[in-house]
């Protein structure tokens, strides 16, 4: 189908993107697999307000420190997040904070979409009254 039978809507203001290799593909990949685990992502929240380690994440969220631990580790393997020491502490912080971003970004494109789709519904249900 040619684009003319789309909304313009969904593409005015986009950016002309390039077209991304096979690595790129596999990074983008491998960074939104890293993002789709609700815990991962409740890890950032709570790094988001700061760094900590891992016993005070583990109070905060309370997840279990197995949980917590492995979590952190997919996290620094994929960059997002750095740790340092402190003391006899590993300190975990936010080392990519672009994924705020991101995660901005999507959750208002699904608010803007669940509101299209309320106003679709609210349509539908006033015409069959």
């Amino acid at each position: 189908m040619p684009r003319s039978d789309f909304p313009d809507s969904h593409y005015r203001g986009r950016q002309a993107h390039s077209v991304l290799g096979p690595e790129q593909l596999a990074a983008v990949t491998g960074l939104f697999g890293v993002l789709s685990e609700a815990s991962r992502l409740q890890i950032l929240q709570q790094l988001g307000d700061g760094p900590a380690g891992v016993g005070e994440l583990v109070r905060k969220l309370e997840m279990k420190q197995a949980n917590v631990s492995k979590q952190l580790g997919i996290l620094l393997t994929a960059g997002i997040i750095a740790r340092k020491r402190d003391g006899n502490r590993i300190i975990y912080f936010i080392d990519m904070p672009l994924v705020f971003d991101l995660c901005n970004l999507v959750c208002r494109g699904m608010a803007k979409h669940a509101a299209k789709r309320a106003a679709t519904l609210a349509k539908g249900t006033k015409s069959r009254h």
